[in-house]
């Protein structure tokens, strides 16, 4: 048997939305769901205690990063992922594309594998496929990723073209590469922000018979409505009975107007990352607690959340934490903001259920921007 597998529950009568359950070796995940990052075998800030009680199935780990610092030997010899960071949920590791992707003018890309200089230190590596299989089997996630090459925005047909034949080649060299039977390997959808280069590299992959799919290289520049256009032009052509994951998106917009166009799977560093600078999710929007306006306001951060956060502080002893330079204050923002994400797809899957998403959609963006949403 499959070590993960997805199990179709109901596809919506008004979108291309769907609820289903995720089969991983350490637990059913009802999807759509949104998966917090934790790029050093942590989310940032947050215990696996709590990431268990604000509901988060499945976390994140970064390939490059953990290949740099621990070294995965030492995450095998520890006897895993799970072990070594102490979750008993679910994993998926990236294959650190993106990451070698953004390190610019550190990174020579060739039909081989890229060979990248250490943002740490400077030292040479080099990224093969077979080596990406060979870090991520002995990382142990329930869910890998194969090599892909994301390219940036805007980039030309023909570029983007040769990347994504090669993101091709890459994932069969990694599907012959990988042979931990307890793990899968997704593949990954790439060709830009072109839909017939999109077209082809779903079929491509598709024939490869991954047991899920990523769909990589959108939200890394491009305006909202042109990720959206190419989601359009995508998820149709993907397998009815596979998880989409939309990699690296994380805003609640683009959660619910994925999930509208098919999505089952999302991750972004984005809620524990704008939580660490005062930034906070709210039902009405986004709100900057270091503010002066908030020095003497001692409501809850939202007045519509029942998290851990709002229950207990008040904008005023936040912004006195964030102002005086204290951990807690990082840790009850990245908490809110998870939480947030989590039951805002808890919200959305009981949308789907009720076939009522689209009318959930227009509701809560009419709150969240203030503005009426048709």
């Amino acid at each position: 048997m499959a070590a993960v597998t997805y199990e179709l529950i109901k596809e919506s009568k008004e979108s291309m939305a769907r609820l289903g359950k995720l089969h991983t070796p350490h637990g059913v995940i009802d999807t759509p769901i949104f998966m917090p990052v934790g790029t050093q075998a942590t989310v940032k800030t947050m215990s696996p205690e709590e990431l268990e009680e604000i509901g988060a199935g499945i976390i994140l780990s970064n390939t490059y990063h953990l290949y740099l610092r621990p070294g995965y030997e030492l995450v095998q010899q520890a006897g895993g992922l799970h072990k070594f960071m102490n979750w008993s949920g679910a994993t998926l590791t990236d294959s650190g594309g993106f990451q070698v992707f953004s390190l610019g003018d550190l990174r020579k890309i060739r039909e081989e594998g890229v060979e990248f200089r250490s943002h740490l230190d400077g030292s040479k590596h080099l990224f093969t496929p077979e080596k990406v299989m060979e870090i991520e089997m002995a990382l142990g996630a329930d869910i890998a990723m194969t090599f892909d090459e994301c390219v940036s925005y805007p980039m030309d047909y023909e570029y983007t073209k040769l990347a994504m034949e090669r993101t091709t080649r890459w994932a069969e060299r990694c599907l012959n590469a990988h042979h931990r039977e307890e793990q899968a390997l997704f593949g990954i959808v790439q060709g830009g922000m072109y839909p017939d280069l999109r077209a082809i590299s779903a079929r491509d992959l598709i024939s490869m018979d991954f047991p899920g799919y990523g769909i990589g290289g959108l939200s890394v520049g491009e305006s909202k409505s042109l990720s959206y256009e190419i989601l359009d032009a995508t998820i149709p052509l993907m397998p009815r009975d596979k998880p989409r994951y939309l990699m690296g998106v994380g805003s609640p917009d683009f959660l619910i107007e994925g999930v509208i166009r098919g999505i089952d799977m999302f991750d972004c560093v984005l809620p524990t990352r704008i939580a660490r600078n005062g930034t906070v999710f709210t039902s009405e929007g986004r709100l900057t607690i270091k503010n002066a306006v908030f020095k003497a306001d001692f409501t809850p951060l939202d007045h519509h959340c029942d998290c851990y956060t709002c229950r207990n502080f008040s904008r005023a002893y936040l912004r006195h934490l964030f102002n005086t330079g204290e951990i807690l204050g990082l840790r009850l923002t990245s908490y809110h903001n998870l939480y947030f994400l989590l039951n805002l797809m808890k919200q959305i899957r009981e949308a789907i259920a009720a076939d009522s998403l689209l009318t959930f959609r227009r509701e809560f963006l009419s709150r969240y921007e203030g503005k009426e949403v048709k």
